[in-house]
């Protein structure tokens, strides 16, 4: 039997990838909020998370895992042909390699703690979505948005922030970096809750499905399994 692609499930693996890479592009400026510090990439990330939760409810947690994945390889080819322009001598003309290098040029130590504070949090994420929606027999989704954002945001946002930290900035300054960004993130999702639930409910109408992970690996390994 043919198999055929979703424009919408294909449509949302899309923007995922992008909301990854722009949060981390955006992620090299420091910004304030309140009196609390965090990176910009907050402005954005929350988004991947909302789509990573529309995925599962949907179409279930293989495809979140195949677009999770993606989203990494996406992610780590941006990171190795910004090194390699970088790396690429300028143009005599060209006055802003520096500007360009600190935008752009994330060292190996904020590269590493990005992607694998993204594939603990994304996959935490998935997971917690597609276990209570079982256990809950689908019902209140708001709940389970919520929890599993709580779950994956404050898991990547300790991750990053201690790998790609530590050492350079204060303890109180770390702690309050976590606290922050995981606040925002689920703030966020609560906030914009209600626009997620139509969409959900638009989506499932249109793909005609509502997958229950029932009797599935949760191997974040198993790829093949889509």
């Amino acid at each position: 039997m043919k198999k055929t692609v979703s424009v919408l499930f294909m449509f949302a693996g899309i923007l995922f990838a992008i909301c990854l890479l722009i949060s981390n592009i955006l992620a090299t400026k420091i910004i304030l909020i309140g009196s609390w510090a965090a990176p910009a990439g907050v402005l954005i990330f929350p988004i991947a998370y909302i789509i990573n939760d529309v995925i599962v409810e949907v179409w279930g947690y293989k495809k979140a895992r195949l677009i999770i994945w993606s989203g990494f390889a996406v992610n780590l080819l941006a990171a190795l042909f910004f090194t390699l322009a970088i790396v690429v001598p300028a143009a005599p003309f060209w006055q802003n390699q520096a500007a360009f290098s600190t935008i752009l040029g994330s060292t190996p130590r904020i590269i590493a703690a990005s992607l694998l504070a993204y594939l603990v949090g994304s996959f935490l994420n998935a997971f917690v979505m597609s276990k209570v929606k079982v256990l809950m027999k689908g019902k209140d989704f708001s709940v389970r948005a919520v929890l599993s954002t709580l779950i994956g945001e404050a898991a990547d946002s300790f991750i990053f922030i201690v790998i790609a930290f530590a050492g350079n900035l204060p303890f109180n300054v770390l702690i309050g970096m976590i606290f922050t960004q995981a606040c925002i993130k689920t703030a966020y999702e609560i906030v914009i809750l209600p626009f997620t639930i139509v969409v959900v409910k638009w989506v499932k109408k249109v793909e005609g499905i509502d997958t229950f992970d029932e009797s599935i690996s949760y191997n974040p390994f198993s790829i093949n399994q889509i």
